[in-house]
């Protein structure tokens, strides 16, 4: 087991591992004497990227006994934040997840923190909601599970084709890849 304070001492050696990489960075940018303003940057941006990890922080997938069996619940307007692999620029993303009840229901906190987990490493949308579906299917015991992402990407709106578009992805499994009345329940709630 890992103690507070060897969770200390890696933070910190991560810390300044990234305040070097960004200092690197800058100066490669803006060569010469570092201007004021950029002073404090590479501890910012440090300290930014290592709360951005953790996002990831262990938490439990709490799970009630479920009232009933086969009722669809569904979570939206979750927007979560993530960083492309492929350009290490951010994405932002709103998360809708729907599943059909079993014997367990899911926390409403825990969809939150599980979109966020999900999101807080280096990440593609498409992989993103796949890892939510299979989180929700596991905690819940259900193969009855959509995850929809609408998001931007920078990498796209700032650079490459250099215009604002938004990505929709899907992993939509059980009752909900059928053509029928679960899907369009869920696509209905999801607003699309």
């Amino acid at each position: 087991m890992v103690t507070t304070a060897q969770q200390g001492a890696q933070e910190e050696v991560e810390r300044a591992a990234l305040e070097a990489v960004a200092y690197r960075l800058l100066t490669i940018l803006e060569p010469g004497p570092m201007r004021e303003a950029l002073r404090e940057t590479p501890a910012r941006w440090a300290r930014m990227r290592l709360e951005f990890k953790r996002g990831a922080d262990p938490f439990v997938l709490t799970t009630f006994e479920s009232v009933t069996v086969d009722q669809m619940v569904v979570v939206k307007g979750m927007r979560v934040w993530s960083m492309c692999e492929h350009h290490l620029l951010p994405f932002w993303c709103d998360v809708t997840i729907g599943y059909l009840t079993t014997h367990r229901l899911l926390g409403l906190s825990k969809f939150g923190r599980l979109a966020r987990a999900a999101a807080s490493k280096l990440q593609v949308q498409e992989r993103l909601v796949r890892e939510i579906a299979d989180a929700i299917g596991i905690a819940t015991g259900t193969e009855h599970v959509a995850v929809l992402a609408e998001g931007e990407h920078l990498c796209m709106s700032m650079r490459g084709a250099k215009m604002d578009a938004r990505m929709v992805s899907s992993d939509v499994r059980g009752a909900f890849r059928d053509a029928g009345p679960v899907r369009q329940e869920f696509f209905y709630l999801a607003g699309k």
